[in-house]
């Protein structure tokens, strides 16, 4: 029989694993998980609502105009 052998994680190994700042990305490959964390209000979502993302300027300048013509509720 196998021994399982624990290890106690106290947060002070360093990982070897580099994790990339920034990673780019089509609209399209996130635009399904966004929607969808939006509508059932997902905390994840929240979690990063203070962070900032960068856009082409034409994107924003439609996201801008979107926002403004949009009927309101």
């Amino acid at each position: 029989m196998m021994r399982h052998r624990l290890r106690l994680f106290t947060g002070e190994e360093e990982t070897t694993q580099e994790v990339a700042e920034n990673v780019t990305v089509r609209l399209s490959d996130i635009s399904r998980a966004l929607l969808d964390a939006a509508r059932w209000n997902r905390t994840w979502l929240a979690d990063f609502a203070d962070d900032e993302i960068q856009v082409s300027s034409d994107l924003y300048e439609i996201i801008s105009a979107y926002m403004r013509l949009r009927p309101g509720a």
